[in-house]
């Protein structure tokens, strides 16, 4: 049986991954309501799935305030679709 992606297994970058599965894009402040994760810990989760490429990030500057934005990738969709797949097969789906 084929192991689940370990970078999917974290509760946190699961939620990430599934949240940004379901919107074209979405900012860090709506991830963080969202997951009710701590803006350090958010930011460590996001910047791995980031250097993974399973998303993609993009800093901006709106007015004076610095705005961060996550969307999935193709890599990012195609692994996540892949880790429920074999968390099916672990659960006799």
């Amino acid at each position: 049986m084929k192991e689940l992606d370990p970078l999917l297994h974290s509760q946190l970058r699961l939620a990430i991954m599934s949240l940004l599965l379901s919107v074209e894009e979405a900012d860090f402040v709506w991830l963080k309501e969202k997951t009710e994760a701590t803006a350090g810990n958010l930011s460590v989760q996001i910047e791995k799935l980031s250097e993974a490429g399973y998303i993609a990030v993009r800093k901006e500057i709106i007015g004076k305030k610095p705005r961060t934005t996550c969307s999935i990738t193709e890599k990012g969709r195609t692994a996540l679709d892949e880790y429920v797949k074999v968390l099916k097969e672990y659960l006799h789906i």
